[in-house]
């Protein structure tokens, strides 16, 4: 007999920007601390964009990204539940 592999079942992702705000809810982590290190380079479940002015920053962390490094998917923003 052939080995069974644990598989789960992968969730549907959409490249759902999820937000740093959500992440940090979920993960226990400030939403500072996770800026901070996707800033620095810490954290690699996002990217930093300094929008076009070139004042500000913006964080994208796709759902895909994001399940893959900390374990966390939801379909929809937890913020808008």
């Amino acid at each position: 007999m052939g080995a069974k592999k644990n598989a789960r079942a992968l969730p549907r992702f959409t490249g759902r920007d999820v937000p740093v705000k959500e992440i940090a809810q979920a993960s226990g982590i400030t939403a500072d601390a996770i800026k901070r290190g996707l800033r620095d380079g810490t954290l690699d479940f996002g990217y930093v964009l300094p929008s076009e002015s070139g004042e500000q920053l913006r964080y994208y962390c796709p759902d895909q990204l994001v399940w893959d490094r900390l374990g966390y998917y939801t379909p929809k923003s937890a913020q808008a539940a």
